[in-house]
């Protein structure tokens, strides 16, 4: 991302943040999304509009004429010039809730998405006119802006940062790029049909569609397919997709995915997802007979095999799935270890990868990716990544794997797991990664944690015995208890001048 870009970002935030008042981050959220996304109709809007009007054939207020590219049609009462005019006044939440109403009334696809909240007495402190303003000079919907993507930008930068504001509730709607783009990178969803059981904000969606544009493909394969059970979370990954012109099928309204498939008979090509870790209270009681639990029924205290079944029940005969799970469900024992033996005796585990801790905003513990794959190329055969080393430290609490001229910690394991499973050259490295066995990993009693297999990384000899290596510290640390000795006295003769005593 460029510079140029960062710096906008980072201004806006700042001044977002100072408009907002006493507001609480969760709702802060929904207001500044909501005015983003309102921007964006807009923009597209006007684009066409002005494009019709030159036309000359008195298109420039009919619907169909927006629809055929795929553009939402703005009511004149909805669209951001209006906004801007009345942004003053004292109504103006009216106003925003009328224009989605609006909106919403134009465009069917949209009904039950748009926060209509702005008219709310919880947001009389809140300086909306000024938030409109702010956004006023930005390009959000034009051709030329969807190109540099933007919106897409602006709104994942503002996801980011809410997550990382909003402690644990962050969590539960946005997963750090840099994970996704390294699932992505790893499982490559060119074509075909993705499905995310718990698909937050929609993250893993937007990064398949960069993955394949960034690799010359087409949009246009992928169908997306996904679920979400909190129904705010779910109408940010419904406006999130809009902003990209993506259809997804995210199902008609927020439902559980374990007690409410929305997509019961689908069969995916590629799973991405990042499911909470380690729910206690998800239902189980009430679908123990389910078909979804071939290899076990999950326990009643933690979803985490629960999810990993519902997955597997989802995958095509060619299918592939990148899943985060909490690092205890690699060694979990009782029914979750007879689960995860089971997994792994049926060939399905491809590769697992051990992620560094701090990459979340909301939980420092670390995770683990899990590959699955029903068309294994080294059947018989797990690769495990020890990747807990890499990534920097890019504020005090969070971590990021980054790709860029100095840094390569995506590229180090998508390519490690491209090189395994092609065949390609592979060999294991001490430390990092290390291509085991069905035998082995039954002999660790079917334990998937990375660091029983990969070993210690390997240091280089420099040639220097051991009885000279021994000298030299012997007689460094020699050096310095002298060197400590003498200090200590000099202090106590200066704190004896002084009168001190000790």
């Amino acid at each position: 991302m460029g510079k140029d870009m960062q710096e906008m970002e980072k201004t806006l935030w700042a001044a977002a943040d100072k408009m907002i008042g006493g507001l609480s981050v969760s709702n802060y959220k929904f207001v500044v999304l909501g005015i983003i996304f309102l921007k964006y109709l807009s923009d597209s809007f006007e684009e066409k509009y002005n494009e019709l009007v030159k036309e000359g054939y008195g298109l420039e207020e009919v619907r169909d004429a927006y629809e055929e590219d795929n553009i939402f049609f703005v009511p004149e009462k909805a669209r951001w010039s209006y906004l801007v005019a009345h942004s003053k006044d004292y109504n103006i939440g009216e106003i925003l809730d009328n224009a989605l109403d609006l909106i919403e009334k134009e465009n069917p696809s949209l009904k039950g998405v748009l926060f209509k909240i702005y008219n709310s007495p919880d947001f009389r402190n809140v300086n909306l006119g000024e938030i409109i303003d702010l956004f006023t000079n930005m390009k959000l919907g034009t051709k030329e802006a969807s190109e540099k993507d933007m919106l897409g930008r602006v709104y994942e930068y503002f996801l980011g940062q809410f997550a990382s504001k909003d402690g644990q509730k962050g969590g539960e709607f946005y997963t750090p790029a840099c994970i996704v783009k390294t699932m992505v990178e790893m499982i490559e969803p060119y074509s075909g049909r993705v499905y995310d059981p718990a698909c937050g904000s929609g993250g893993m969606f937007v990064q398949s569609l960069k993955f394949i544009q960034n690799h010359q493909g087409n949009v246009r394969d992928v169908s997306i397919y996904g679920q979400e059970k909190n129904p705010t979370t779910w109408k940010l990954a419904k406006m999130n997709l809009a902003i990209r012109s993506i259809d997804g099928n995210l199902g008609k309204f927020a439902a559980d995915t374990f007690h409410e498939d929305l997509h019961k008979d689908l069969k995916a090509d590629y799973i991405l997802a990042n499911p909470p870790f380690n729910i206690s209270d998800w239902g189980q009681e009430k679908l123990v007979d389910d078909y979804r639990w071939k290899y076990g029924v999950p326990p009643k205290g933690n979803a985490n095999y629960a999810w990993l079944q519902h997955m597997i029940s989802k995958l095509s005969v060619i299918g592939k799935a990148a899943i985060i799970l909490a690092n205890g469900s690699l060694s979990a024992g009782g029914q979750e270890a007879e689960i995860r033996k089971n997994i792994i005796e049926a060939d399905l585990v491809d590769c697992i990868v051990a992620m560094p801790s701090n990459l979340f905003y909301t939980v420092t513990i670390p995770c683990s990716v899990w590959i699955i794959n029903r068309n294994k190329k080294q059947k018989g055969n797990t690769l495990f990544i020890n990747a807990t080393n890499l990534g920097t430290m890019v504020t005090r609490k969070l971590r990021e794997l980054l790709e860029d001229s100095e840094h390569h910690d995506i590229s180090k394991i998508a390519d490690i797991y491209h090189r395994y499973q092609n065949d390609d050259n592979y060999e294991d490295i001490p430390g990092f990664c290390k291509k085991s066995t069905l035998d082995e990993i039954k002999s660790n009693d079917y334990v998937l944690t990375p660091g029983r297999y990969v070993g210690t990384e390997k240091i280089e000899d420099d040639g220097i015995s051991f009885e000279e290596k021994m000298k030299q510290l012997t007689e460094e640390l020699s050096k310095q208890m002298k060197e400590s000795n003498e200090l200590d006295n000099e202090i106590k003769k200066v704190l004896g001048a002084i009168g001190w005593k000790l």
